[in-house]
């Protein structure tokens, strides 16, 4: 999902030069000053301060309080020209609106009404458990529903306004989510990215976002950007997730006021009780509703081939996601999802929220925790990316190396027994995946039908074995019990067509072409990018997502009768390689391929010279020298020259790409692996092609 808003930012809501009441400058002039201090009570808060609009730097103008970016917006209840202007999520938060609203259990108009529905149907089931942070957490329905609300009303205490930005830069945990939904449920929009990110593409992205107010992760990370980022940002307030304040870099604060976790969370709840004690005496304050068409979240291009890209989300987008996913994932209440990618990437984002509609039990991780995490919490799912099944294959592939050759003999027998079992029934199931499926006469049909039958019939007890001896082995070693199978039918209210990558005519199924997708999770475009927006989004709604694929034909009968509609994913239009013989070529397929060899740790494919394609490779060097030594090929030193490594990385790839349509030509070994650090990676663990280059 995509999104983006051309409708820019409200404009500030204030008059001229209003008067303040003396009591909001007194508590503006002590905010202005406290710095690791307590913070005042959220009624002092809620009653008095004023919510200060663009730019913290105040100074005075005959004898009257003025920011230098807008002036101040006085408190509910004032009877000066702008009120302040409040918003919320109108199922969420029903007890603010008068009568309730009336909407029933599932009538969602903002992401956050999702907690209402989950923490009245899944009240004391445990829904998040995050075991890695300090204080480790454990979070139930019920109690994660009042985090959110408590935070939500504690931004409104400090003043935060609908439609303002605030950048949430922190890392997957449960306090993120809390921080991530109380934003949303107060109109305002977060603008999030991982703190694995470079503090000038955070500052970028903190000052094209036009943000407000910053949260952040850690005291470690907050010292990070401290003198490049911290010190050049215009913040009216900073609050940190975990940690302690005392743990600061305070120097270059420079009296932005800061608050951690638990001081929003109690400002909003003395808040909240506040409000609930003036609604009993009959005075309502005023709040509007948010819409399915406001933009929930910023969520910044990951830039593998540029400057990123503010992406704006609706809710209406996101919503879309949550309703719908079902199809996909049957998800059931206790089930176990393991959470292990940037929260800010849009898949993992709207599978979270899903998640959490159905009383799923969300359980945070790390790359570094994975593998013991899966052993340890033996989850039903997992969102990841290719390059993270890529290492799960390669563990298995060491781990079937490592045995004895006897084992070994025996485990790749089964398995490649199994995989003929597999491929019979997929025959006479009619899932056989084809671009040209042909259709056959009833009675070569029902021939190929019953062949299908009896061969599967036939391996069946050989897959059995292979089922006990092997994968339940794989399995307790990775954990997953439910995997999918491919990209598969679009999702409900969801069109696709594929496109001629140059003339933009659409293609009958089975062509390869350009993936184009219109439906309500369609972005609106890019943030201050009309021009970007106008490239990849038409009038008609048609969203150019820049992947490579074809759909499936519909066809009867046949082996593959039941794939008909399906999506298939070759690869990225960006990626693809245009040779001087006018062919092109999907570096993705190659690279796929190449990466089954134990050999090969990571592989970039690239042009070279508009006449070949070359290769970057890492190595896997503890399997290149096993399999040296297994073919007697190391030196005296028991070491190995390179272009004895080169031989037997040309004999893998000869192996593995055997049935690709091109060859790799040069290849240059390259000793560090591709990694976020050394930004070959992003932060999502997608390759940055722009990045890397071959030469000879």
């Amino acid at each position: 999902m995509l999104a983006s808003s051309a409708s820019g930012q409200m404009a500030a809501l204030c008059s001229p030069s209003p008067t303040l009441p003396t009591a909001s400058l007194l508590l503006l002039r002590r905010r202005r000053l406290r710095l690791l201090h307590p913070p005042p009570s959220a009624a002092a808060l809620l009653l008095l301060l004023p919510a200060r609009r663009r730019g913290r730097h105040h100074h005075r103008r005959g004898g009257v309080l003025r920011c230098d970016a807008a002036a101040a917006s006085p408190s509910a209840g004032s009877t000066l020209e702008n009120p302040v202007r409040r918003k919320c999520s109108p199922l969420l938060e029903s007890a603010l609106l008068p009568g309730g609203n009336g909407l029933t259990t599932h009538d969602w108009m903002a992401v956050p009404d999702i907690w209402r529905t989950a923490a009245e149907k899944y009240a004391d089931r445990v829904a998040l458990v995050d075991p890695y942070h300090e204080p480790p957490s454990e979070l139930t329905y019920k109690q994660l529903e009042q985090e959110i609300l408590d935070f939500s009303q504690g931004l409104r205490a400090i003043g935060v306004a609908p439609d303002e930005k605030i950048a949430l830069f922190a890392d997957n945990s449960c306090r993120w989510l809390v921080a991530d939904q109380g934003i949303m449920a107060t109109g305002a929009i977060n603008v999030v990215r991982g703190t694995r990110s470079s503090d000038e593409e955070l500052f970028q992205i903190y000052t094209h976002s036009e943000s407000i107010a910053l949260v952040v992760d850690s005291p470690q990370f907050f010292n990070r950007l401290a003198e490049s980022f911290i010190s050049r940002i215009n913040a009216r307030f900073i609050v940190l997730l975990w940690g302690e304040k005392s743990c600061l870099n305070s120097e270059v604060v420079n009296g932005i006021p800061l608050y951690d976790f638990k001081d929003i969370t109690q400002l909003g709840r003395e808040s909240r009780n506040t409000l609930r004690h003036s609604h009993e005496q009959g005075q309502q304050v005023v709040f509007e509703t948010i819409t399915p068409d406001d933009v929930a979240t910023l969520i910044y291009t990951s830039g593998t081939s540029g400057t990123p890209k503010g992406v704006m989300l609706t809710h209406r987008n996101l919503l879309h996601q949550i309703k719908n996913l079902w199809d996909f994932v049957p998800a059931v209440p206790g089930d176990r999802f393991l959470s292990m990618l940037p929260p800010w990437h849009a898949y993992e984002r709207a599978s979270e929220y899903f998640i959490f509609t159905y009383g799923i039990q969300q359980v945070y991780t790390t790359v570094k925790y994975l593998k013991e995490d899966l052993q340890r919490y033996q989850p039903q799912y997992i969102v990841s990316v290719p390059l993270v099944y890529e290492i799960l294959y390669s563990s298995i592939q060491r781990q079937i190396s490592s045995s004895s050759t006897a084992r070994k003999f025996v485990a790749l027998a089964l398995i490649k027994i199994s995989l003929l079992y597999m491929e019979a029934k997929r025959i006479y199931e009619g899932t056989v995946l084809s671009n040209n499926p042909v259709k056959p006469s009833f009675i070569v049909y029902m021939v190929n039908w019953l062949s299908a039958r009896i061969v599967a019939a036939l391996l069946w007890p050989l897959h059995n074995l292979a089922k006990t001896l092997v994968y339940k082995k794989i399995h307790s070693a990775i954990g997953i019990s439910k995997v999918l199978g491919t990209v598969g039918h679009p999702v409900k209210h969801t069109e696709i067509k594929v496109v001629d990558m140059e003339t933009g005519e659409v293609l009958p199924d089975g062509s390869k072409g350009v993936v184009k997708v219109r439906g309500p999770q369609v972005m609106k475009g890019y943030y201050k990018n009309p021009s970007a927006t106008n490239k990849v989004l038409d009038q008609e709604g048609w969203f150019d997502t820049g992947d490579i694929g074809w759909i499936a034909p519909h066809c009867p009968t046949g082996p593959s009768r039941k794939c008909g509609g399906m999506l298939v994913l070759e690869g990225r239009a960006k990626d693809t390689i245009v040779l001087t013989t006018g062919e092109n070529v999907e570096p993705a397929e190659i690279e796929e391929a190449a990466s089954r060899s134990d050999l090969i740790n990571q592989i970039v494919v690239v042009g070279q010279d508009k006449r070949r394609i070359g290769a970057l490779i890492v190595p896997n060097y503890d399997e290149v020298l096993a399999t040296a030594k297994r073919k007697s090929i190391l030196d005296g030193n028991n070491e190995l020259a390179k272009d004895k490594v080169l031989n037997l990385l040309y004999d893998e790839l000869r192996t593995w790409m055997v049935d690709c349509s091109f060859q790799i030509g040069p290849i240059l070994i390259v000793d560090e692996p591709f990694t976020v650090d050394n930004g070959l990676l992003t932060p999502t663990l997608k390759l940055r092609r722009d990045k890397t280059s071959l030469s000879f």
